[in-house]
């Protein structure tokens, strides 16, 4: 082996010892997360490991290792190192806390962690459906996938998305007519069929989605949020809409790219949106087309789409397996299967790493 072949090697090596730190503390922090140690912390720190313990019900041995780890990850302070282990105090930095315990923030990463917990969990699954086909759906990621797909998105829906969509004119005529029924098929949650309801007063939002555990905690949602009586959510596929379905708006966030049959759920809202209205699809703002020197939004969007997305809508058969990672020359092509004659990036910039696009009848 050659010099440069040895340092490559040893870069190479020094990459992934560092993807190893960090899963590490991706996972160290879903322990942080569901254990209530971060919300403690924030709320009544700095604490010492046998504080943190009789605070949130945990065994103490195993708090002391998790707050040093975490201060020596970055994540906490420490205010005397050199003390007795067991009394050290660990503070949680304001910006941090920030980012880890509050759900409003557009910076909220806590959920980050129950998606990598919600995959580890399917890894031999996962292993299975890699070697004799099938997949890995999001029944089976179950309620740590649920909720950290609606809690990450929560705060963009419920804080940004009224403004973006009035951002758009043409759009905002349409979801501002007296009466406008709107759609939402693949809701999950439904911070995206609320979010449209409070930045639309006259509005009735009908929201469908495939999973029965999502519907559930979507209803109970609109009801803590008021808009129960302007938002309905349904137990039903993209593609079986109601016949008798009419819309003034259509959209689809962040969910297209799952649907097993995406031209027949195209097709389905084509039908069913009135020819004056508007479709709107919100997915992954992925680059024009493959390469492999990809930013952190390809690299990311590609660990969703093996672990997650793509597993999910193979699970279905006969589907298309579209995965996380939809080009837009992707959409563009389902578009026109299913009846459009085209599609058209919408201004909206800045929305997480997403990117809305309008269909044209």
């Amino acid at each position: 082996m050659t010099t440069e072949q040895h340092d490559a090697t040893t870069a190479f090596a020094e990459r992934v010892f560092a993807d190893t730190l960090g899963a590490f503390g991706v996972m160290s922090i879903y322990l942080g997360d569901r254990l209530g140690w971060y919300r403690a912390l924030a709320d009544d720190g700095p604490l010492d490991a046998p504080t943190l313990a009789e605070r949130t019900g945990t065994q103490e041995r195993y708090a002391r290792e998790w707050l040093e780890q975490q201060a020596v990850y970055g994540v906490l302070t420490v205010d005397d190192p050199d003390a007795a282990a067991s009394a050290r105090r660990f503070a949680l930095p304001p910006a941090h806390a920030d980012a880890l315990v509050n759900p409003d923030s557009l910076d909220y990463v806590s959920p980050l962690g129950r998606f990598i917990a919600a995959a580890g969990a399917q890894l031999g699954a996962l292993l299975d459906a890699y070697r004799s086909g099938g997949g890995v759906s999001w029944a089976q990621l179950g309620d740590e996938a649920r909720w950290a797909q609606g809690d990450i998105n929560r705060p963009w829906f419920l804080h940004r998305l009224g403004d973006a969509l009035a951002g758009v004119a043409s759009l905002h005529e349409v979801l501002s007519r007296p009466g406008a029924r709107i759609a939402d098929i693949g809701m999950g949650h439904g911070w995206s069929s609320i979010a449209l309801a409070r930045a639309y007063p006259s509005a009735r939002v009908e929201g469908f989605d495939v999973d029965a555990e999502s519907v559930v905690a979507a209803r109970r949602h609109a009801e803590q949020a008021g808009v129960a009586d302007r938002v309905r959510f349904h137990h039903v596929a993209g593609e079986g809409l109601p016949q008798e379905a009419v819309f003034d708006a259509a959209f689809v966030f962040e969910a297209l790219h799952d649907m097993p049959f995406p031209v027949e759920v195209l097709t389905t809202i084509r039908r069913a949106v009135k020819p004056d209205g508007e479709v709107v699809i919100m997915d992954e703002a992925v680059a024009e087309a493959f390469a492999p020197d990809g930013d952190e939004v390809e690299r990311v969007m590609y660990g969703y789409s093996i672990f997650m997305c793509l597993p999910d809508g193979l699970s279905t058969p006969g589907s298309v397996g579209t995965g996380t990672v939809m080009r837009p020359s992707t959409l563009d092509r389902y578009a026109h299967e299913a009846g459009f004659s085209g599609t058209e990036i919408l201004p909206i910039e800045g929305f997480a790493a997403f990117r809305f696009t309008r269909l044209l009848h």
